[in-house]
């Protein structure tokens, strides 16, 4: 028996109509990557675990209102992205490098998320040079406004488009292509002493 299996967008009008097994296909789903952008946002594992969890809370109790005009990820992210930057508001939570925090998720979780700088055909040296430009990278990234940071994660992370960037921030196409240009810019900055040692 060939059974397709449900998209997101059907899963989400199945858990509106009160279907928690649908609800509990899409937490399996979105339950990595949405740890893994609020993980980078506030760099400390036990918050990040706290506001994905409110995150599904949120989504479960507001699935009604999700419409299917939009992708089901950028309606999840939206609500990760304002929970989060929320706290960080309030909280003002600290920038710390992912590779000195106690907190680290694990070397398997951490490679999969890790922000990649792809070389073809390069030596084991230069493999191991990456490896550390894409830890300084890491703490870069954290350095920057949570705005700034945001936008950078879901295009260059997640791999999304500046259309679905502003929907899931809530601005204006235009402001997202700014923060990718400043947050590109800063990082400049941040990593060139690093760039030119190299």
């Amino acid at each position: 028996m060939n059974r397709s299996v449900p998209d997101d967008k059907t899963l989400a009008i199945q858990a509106a109509k009160g279907r928690e097994r649908a609800f509990r296909e899409l937490l399996r789903r979105f339950e990595r990557p949405v740890f893994s952008l609020i993980y980078r946002m506030v760099r400390d594992r036990e918050l990040a675990e706290d506001l994905s969890q409110e995150t599904f809370i949120r989504a479960f109790n507001a699935i009604g209102s999700y419409n299917p005009a939009y992708k089901f990820s950028s309606w999840i992210f939206k609500i990760a992205h304002n929970l989060t930057i929320d706290h960080i508001r309030r909280k003002r939570v600290p920038t710390i490098s992912i590779e000195g925090s106690p907190d680290a998720v694990t070397p398997d979780e951490q490679a999969r998320t890790r922000v990649v700088l792809e070389s073809t055909e390069e030596s084991p040296d230069s493999h191991v040079e990456n490896l550390e430009l894409g830890g300084q990278l890491e703490s870069a990234i954290g350095k920057l406004r949570p705005e700034y940071r945001t936008a950078t994660l879901l295009r260059h992370v997640e791999g999304y488009s500046y259309k679905e960037i502003a929907e899931i921030m809530g601005v204006p196409l235009g402001t997202v292509k700014t923060y990718i240009h400043r947050a590109r810019h800063e990082l400049m900055e941040i990593l060139g002493p690093v760039l030119e040692s190299g």
